[in-house]
């Protein structure tokens, strides 16, 4: 199993560089950030100087969407680093979340998502698509490589990513969700012909090292928050029991609103409706052996990558001893 780290763009940039260092040198192959150009500083900018501070790390944002930008400009942004530092990044994407939010924008239509990642994809790699009605191409494109990776929960969402994608990003850890959402990619991946190991999985969710479990909760409540903004478009779309699994939708049932201006970060209160068992479900809390554990369980499961959210009070100690995790998953 591959490693990853998620950082937001917080400034100064320059820390973020300096963490995205120190997890190459622990290990890790991936470093991610969210991209959210209101709430965080722009990624791509800081991508250069990641990717000029390591030799290897794969970057990319977890996740974009396809309204921030215009598609030829997201493809020229990934085509140029991929030219400067040979073919160093991914592309995460998805419908959208706070980056539209907060500007008072609905997240895309899954029919724009997917024609989204064939214009970016063809375009990066340089190859000619038709974009806005006219035939283009990036001419100084040679060689450009670009995965296009999907973040989705839903079973219409999940179904694009089998039929389209080359990896699947699943924002939570629970076990039980994963079998089932990597069982729907799978299967339509197969659907339409494509093999279904090829589709790469990565399960991307916060981790925290220690002993002091009502602290760690505490600290990583938000993600149960984050991730209730999906499930809510979920339920209204598909409705309690419409092929989404309680396990995913019962515990927004006290959600009441969410305030993006919290969004991400620890302590956030709009999210004091998730509870323990979600937060133990969803993250990775304990010790180390706990950790261990939840980590082999989802390699079992197929999951190609573990990307940790580092948003918490002690990022430095849980990055450290994830390095020393990674050579026993």
């Amino acid at each position: 199993m591959d490693f990853g780290v998620v950082l937001q763009t917080d400034p100064p940039a320059r820390d973020v560089v300096e963490m995205m260092k120190a997890a190459e040198a622990g290990g890790f192959a991936y470093g991610w950030t969210f991209d959210s150009v209101v709430l965080w500083q722009e990624p791509f900018v800081i991508y250069s100087q990641i990717l000029a501070a390591t030799s290897s790390l794969v970057v990319g944002p977890m996740v974009t969407n396809p309204s921030t930008r215009d598609w030829s400009v997201t493809a020229s942004l990934f085509a140029t680093l991929n030219d400067m530092f040979g073919n160093r990044t991914v592309c995460g994407i998805g419908r959208g979340d706070s980056a539209r939010r907060v500007i008072g924008q609905k997240p895309a239509t899954l029919a724009t998502l997917g024609e989204a990642m064939h214009v970016i994809k063809e375009l990066a790699e340089g190859r000619e698509v038709d974009h806005h009605g006219v035939p283009v191409r990036i001419p100084w494109v040679r060689d450009g490589k670009l995965e296009m990776w999907m973040a989705a929960y839903g079973p219409k969402a999940l179904k694009l990513v089998g039929e389209q994608a080359d990896g699947f990003i699943l924002q939570t850890a629970d076990p039980d969700i994963a079998r089932w959402t990597i069982g729907s990619v799978r299967e339509a991946a197969a659907a339409v012909g494509r093999d279904p190991s090829a589709v790469k999985i990565c399960v991307a969710a916060p981790a925290y090292v220690g002993s002091d479990l009502a602290h760690q909760r505490d600290q990583l409540r938000w993600f149960g928050g984050m991730v209730g903004n999906h499930v809510a478009d979920l339920v209204s779309r598909y409705g309690e029991g419409g092929g989404v699994p309680k396990a995913l939708t019962d515990y927004i049932k006290g959600r009441e609103g969410y305030d993006y201006s919290h969004h991400g970060r620890a302590g956030n209160p709009s999210t004091d409706f998730v509870p323990d068992a979600i937060v133990d479900r969803f993250c990775l809390v304990g010790p180390e052996s706990a950790h261990l554990d939840r980590l082999q369980e989802l390699a079992a499961l197929g999951v190609d990558q573990f990307a940790l959210y580092l948003m918490h009070d002690d990022r430095d100690k849980t990055l450290a001893a994830y390095s020393t995790l990674i050579p026993s998953v």
